[in-house]
Formats: structure tokens, sequence, C-alpha cells
């Protein structure tokens, strides 16, 4: 097995490989040994698995396969030595490694109506009706699940449909249900997201559930065929809905009870791991040095769950006795009276706090001792709009039960990171790659101070210059892993920097990627914002993300009083 094995930013790795066969192989291989959920059992070729660093995630690309380590004590040296272990030692396995899928073809209806089939036709040379029979065909073979739950990467196309490229700029939003071409593959989006493939058609097919295993509708190796219907009728539903209003809590649980929710408050916790390659992101907080400081606040787990809040905040009646914390710049009241942020604040059953708005930086975090404990789904709480999991924006008469809690700590020091740096311009540090590129791409990516667009969001910060040109046009790539932090050039040559929300696949190329200590920032830059970026190496990006992680701790101070006076 011939593999290129690098970093991607200080908390991944990238191994390019010379076929799908080789990545579906070496996936097999890592995701055995590491036990993920879905994984197969660890056979001959996995090794032992008692030096397994901690990984998060294994996803695949159609040539590649991207690692993201867990939050245990091994860095990045340690993993990139076992991962190219793992892939030599499967160098020797017999055939390609294609997945053995299940037995007969999955039919998938599709209504041939989508917004780009005028589009294909026209750069295929066909008539729509042309490009809607070479769809259905052929059988076509699940390659990967990647980018949205449960998304197939469909491969098998006829060569003129495996021609049709991404949009060079992609939607903000691509509808439910949409069926889709790019990059040599075919699609289904399963809910509302991003996305740069060009739009075929529609289909109700559901193909996630996230509260039945093996919860992915299909699976690598699956043979699918589309059959062509006059109409769709509804949407495909993105993911089974919500559970409703006030979740069934035992007698006597403490919780908080909605009263307004806010315009876009969300529970969110330090995100899903071991899910990617089903196609799942990670989401969870978008500034999550605001999530681990909340929580420590109040007494709580550093990835706890707490309320992400974006713009203004929510109305709360306390329905138990607890305490809070605001990690961020917007005013708390309790029954009116003003209470202050970055500390520790009692309050007491049958008291309404509110939240006002937030007004630098763009989130704000409220811990409550104990932890936000609403129903968890693929093993975090973490709500994920665009891909539908998790229980979405807060609605009023929700109530969100409170774990144990601990020893809640006294108030929390301000940032001196940013101590006298003008408001609404940050500042991060980027690794480059992993994908290679003109050095001259880096330069300018450096030497420009970026503007945020106003269709930034949970997905990524869409950059645009602010003093000077974008970027050279870039080829997309073929379809590979992506991490939170990612710098992406779509063919527009405008940045996308990839948030918590961001798809587990993309195929934009990566020209640099986020350091860890700095992935905060992102998460507090408001549309309008400048940003700026420098070079670091790996070594420098290790020292930061260890004293950064220090320096949120030492942030931390004091002690509640456990009774008045003290």
């Amino acid at each position: 097995m011939t593999a290129a094995i690098r970093p991607f930013g200080d908390r991944a790795v990238l191994v390019e490989l010379a076929s799908l066969g080789q990545a579906q192989r070496l996936a097999r291989a890592l995701l055995a040994a590491a036990r993920l959920p879905g994984s197969p059992e660890p056979g001959p070729d996995t090794g032992p698995p008692a030096a397994v660093p901690p990984l998060a995630d294994v996803i695949t690309g159609l040539s590649s396969v991207v690692v993201r380590l867990g939050t245990g004590p091994a860095d990045l040296s340690d993993a990139l030595a076992w991962i190219e272990e793992v892939a030599s030692r499967t160098a020797g396995t017999d055939g390609d490694g294609d997945p053995p899928g299940r037995s007969g073809t999955v039919e998938i209806p599709v209504a041939f109506d989508g917004a780009d089939l005028g589009d294909i036709a026209a750069s295929t040379g066909l008539t729509p009706d042309q490009v809607a029979a070479a769809c259905t065909s052929t059988d076509l073979t699940v390659a990967f699940l990647g980018f949205a739950p449960g998304f197939p990467y469909l491969v098998g196309l006829p060569p003129a449909l495996a021609a049709v490229g991404r949009r060079a700029t992609p939607r903000p939003a691509v509808p439910p249900g949409s069926v889709a071409l790019g990059g040599g593959c075919a699609g289904i989006y399963p809910a509302s997201t991003a996305g740069g493939w060009q739009l075929v058609g529609t289909t109700p097919f559901r193909l996630f559930d996230p509260d039945h295993p093996p919860y992915a509708r299909l699976a690598p190796g699956d043979r699918v065929r589309f059959r062509s219907v006059p109409a769709c009728g509804a949407a495909a539903p993105a993911l089974p809905s919500r559970p409703v209003p006030g979740w069934r809590l035992p007698d006597g649980a403490a919780y908080l009870e909605v009263i307004e929710p806010g315009p876009a408050t969300l529970v969110e916790d330090a995100g899903r791991r071991g899910v990617g390659h089903l196609g799942v992101p990670t989401a969870g907080a978008a500034d999550p040095d605001a999530l681990i400081l909340a929580n420590l606040l109040v007494g709580n787990d550093p990835s706890a769950a707490a309320l992400e809040i974006t713009g203004s905040g929510p109305v709360l009646a306390v329905r138990h006795t607890t305490v809070v914390g605001l990690v961020g710049e917007a005013e708390m009241t309790l029954d009116g009276h003003r209470v202050p942020a970055h500390a520790a604040v009692p309050v007491g059953a049958g008291q309404v706090l509110a939240i006002g708005a937030v007004r630098r930086p763009l989130r704000a975090m409220l811990g409550v001792a104990g932890g936000i404990c609403t129903p968890a789904t693929l093993g975090s709480r973490a709500a994920d709009l665009h891909s539908g999991v998790g229980i979405g924006r807060l609605r009023p008469g929700d109530r969100l039960g409170l774990g144990p809690p601990g020893h809640p700590r006294g108030h929390v020091l301000p940032d001196a990171a940013f101590a006298g740096r003008g408001r609404g311009h940050w500042h991060v540090s980027m690794l480059p790659g992993p994908h290679r590129t003109d050095p001259r791409m880096l330069g300018r990516l450096v030497d420009q101070t970026w503007r945020v667009g106003p269709d930034s969001d949970r997905m990524g910060i869409r950059l645009s210059p602010a003093d000077g040109g974008g970027l050279p046009a870039t080829d997309p790539i073929l379809s590979t892993g992506m991490v939170t932090g990612a710098v992406q050039v779509p063919g527009d040559g405008m940045p996308i920097v990839l948030l918590a929300d961001h798809g587990s696949v993309g195929g934009y190329p990566v020209v640099a990627t986020v350091i860890s200590a700095d992935l905060g920032v992102l998460g507090r830059c408001r549309p309008g914002d400048l940003l700026t970026f420098d070079m670091v190496d790996l070594e420098a990006a290790r020292r930061r993300a260890r004293s950064h992680a220090n320096a949120l701790q030492r942030r931390v101070v004091g002690w509640l009083p456990t009774q008045a006076g003290t």
C-alpha cells in the first residue's frame, strides 16, 4: 500500500492512498482497532489494539482516510507512527478491499426536477431526459458515508455524469432529499445543509435514523439503483422529529423551563465522537473555550452540555435551586435585577433568569451546575441544526433537566490574550496544508485581511478580502475527510473556515488548518468582523495547545461561598 501520511492541523492525520479500495481497507483496520461505533470486528490485518492512541473519528474519502485524535494524552507524532504501522500491515492484504455490502439492490425513487438539471444537460451534451435515463440505467455502489448523516457517496456513474464538477460557489442551503452529482459521484442530501454538488432531482428516501442501530440506511458496498418517478411529493424527512416540548423527567428532577427561547439558543457540549464514518458531523460548541470556562465556573466537567446563546438569550423559569454562570458579554437578570456575568450566581426555585442581547463576541455560553441533561443522540446532547441531529433550537415549554451538581467556583478572569486589541479584528494561527498548494497561495492568505461574510454560520466562516483580491482559483479534490478549522478554497477563491457543524467530508482543497488552540476564536467572529492569519509549525502548535489549556484553567478562580459572608 502506497500511502502519503501527513498532519491535518495539530489534532488529525491525512492518509492519501492510490485507490478507493486501499482507503476502505485501511479505514476498516483503523475502525476495528479503535472499536468505534458500528466498526467491524478486528481482523488479522488490524494488529493488537493495545497500543491504539485515543481516536475521535476515522473518515473515509475516495482515496484517503482522515483520522481525528481524541482528547487523550497521545500526541500527533505517536498517532502518525501508529497509523503508518497499521497502513504497512494492511498493505499485504489480498484484493482491493471492496466492502462486502448487503445482498440485493436498494431501489430509490427519484423525481428528476433538480435546479441544476438543465446545466448538467448542457455540460454533458445530453437532454434532461437523457440525463435522467443515464442516472437510472446502471447500478451504483456505496463507496462510503460522509458529509452529513447517512449521506452516501455513490460510484459507478456513466462517464458523462461522472465528469460533472462541483459548483464554483457552494450553496448556503441545499433542500433535504436533493439527489446530486459532483466529483465523480452521486449522493443524496438527508437534510438542509450547505453543499456544492449539482442538483439533479429529489427523493423521499430516508437515509438515517439516529435512534436505531445501525443508524444509516445504506452501508459501504451496498448496490443502489435510481428509479425515475414523476414527482416525490413531500421532501425527504431529514431525520425523525425531535421529542415534544417537556421531555419526560423523573419525579422531583431538577430542571429549568424555557419561557422564551431566544432566536438561536442551543444545547451544546463537546460534540460527537466516533461516528464520523457514518457521515455524522462533530457539532458541539462553536466556541469550545467558552464551553470549558462556563462549565468550570459552575463546577461541571469541561465537556458537559451548556446553553450556547447567539444574538440574544433565553428567559428561563428556575424550578430547582442551582448555580449558573454566563461567559460572554451579555446582560443577565434574575427576577429583573441585574446579576454579573463571568461569575457563579446562585438561583433559587421560582426565580426567572433572563439573558439579554449578546454584545461581543458573537456568542455567549450559559453553564448550569450539573450540566444540561436533554436527551442524548449518538453519544452527545449537541444540537446540529444543519444535519438535524439533536433537539434543535429550544422552544417554549422545554424542560432542561440538570445533572448532579459539583462545587461551583467563583469567577472568570478577563482574557489577557485579547487585552488592548481592537474589537472586531481577530487573529488566528494556522498550519500549512494538508493539501499541497502553491506557496504564493499561503502568502496571500497570510498577507491579506479578511472580512467575515454575512452568510457565515456554525458550519463555517465565509471570508472575502477586506483590502485586496481573493485567492487564486483552485480545482476540486477527491472527496476527503474534514476537520474543524480547515481553510477550504473553492473555485471562486473565497476561503471558507470550517466550524463545528461542518460536513465530515468535503471536496475543496484545504490549504491551511487553524491550530486547535485558536478554534475558540473562530466561534467568536461576527459577520463584518476582520480576520487575519499567521503561519506556525507543528511544534509551535503543540506548545500553544498546552499553554492554552493551562491558561483556561487559570482563568477560573475562587470558590462560591457555602453560606453568606464566608
